[in-house]
């Protein structure tokens, strides 16, 4: 069986495995996927890791399209994912609509569980957050990063913690399991990233990764992108 190669922040995991079947019923082709931090993976594909697809931010995406390491014109987005704060599956949510009450939730956690403060985009927005708040030298014994948001999320399902408490991106909250979606960023910290899809200019198989990036970004799947914690972009 031939195989599509991926390179993608884990923001988009939860939609590229639920449309792995239905890719494979239209092409033939399997994906083989490999999902980390979006620098991470910029870093995998400039390295040279088999690539035919790559899903990053929109920023990261524009800037390998000007180095020629993405086919120019391959580009689409695939929505807006917003940070956003995650709980145990029934545990309490506590009130994070303000600032104050996000600081609050923060200094009542046991632990807090969050992606790569330096490669993942929630978790580099993530400790500027807690810097702002003031709480990072505070809460610094208590903070649990970790390579990814999904493995953020499995670390924080299986705590034990009183009140823990975890960030990433809305998108990989919702497909993990053992955690629940509490809220998003309270407007003051907000962070919508764009997520992007393109062939990488190394590409295989092109016809086949423009193939994956329509159907990904297609009217079609636009309720399984929703459901997924894909937002539309603005008109």
């Amino acid at each position: 069986m031939t195989t599509l190669h991926l390179l993608s922040g884990g923001a988009a995991k939860g939609l590229v495995t639920t449309l792995g079947d239905r890719f494979l019923a239209q092409s033939g082709m399997a994906i083989a996927g490999r999902f980390d931090a979006v620098g991470k993976m910029k870093d995998q594909l400039l390295a040279g890791a088999p690539c035919d697809v790559v899903i990053l931010t929109s920023a990261l995406i524009t800037q390998l399209t000007e180095s020629c390491d993405v086919a120019s014109g391959s580009a689409r987005p695939l929505g807006l994912v917003k940070t956003s704060i995650a709980v145990k599956d029934g545990a309490g949510v506590p009130p994070l609509a303000t600032v104050a009450q996000l600081r609050q939730a923060l200094l009542a956690a046991g632990a807090i569980y969050f992606p790569d403060p330096v490669k993942a985009t929630a978790g580099i927005h993530f400790m500027k957050v807690m810097r702002l708040l003031g709480v990072d030298t505070e809460m610094a014994g208590r903070l649990h990063p970790h390579p990814n948001g999904a493995a953020a999320m499995h670390a924080l399902a299986q705590s034990s913690e009183p009140n823990a408490i975890g960030c990433t991106q809305a998108t990989e909250i919702i497909f993990a399991q053992g955690v629940q979606l509490a809220a998003s960023l309270p407007t003051e910290f907000e962070l919508a990233t764009v997520y992007t899809a393109a062939v990488s200019s190394r590409a295989q198989q092109p016809r086949a990764a423009a193939a994956l990036i329509e159907l990904l970004t297609s009217k079609e799947t636009a309720g399984l992108r929703s459901a997924g914690g894909f937002e539309p972009l603005p008109e």
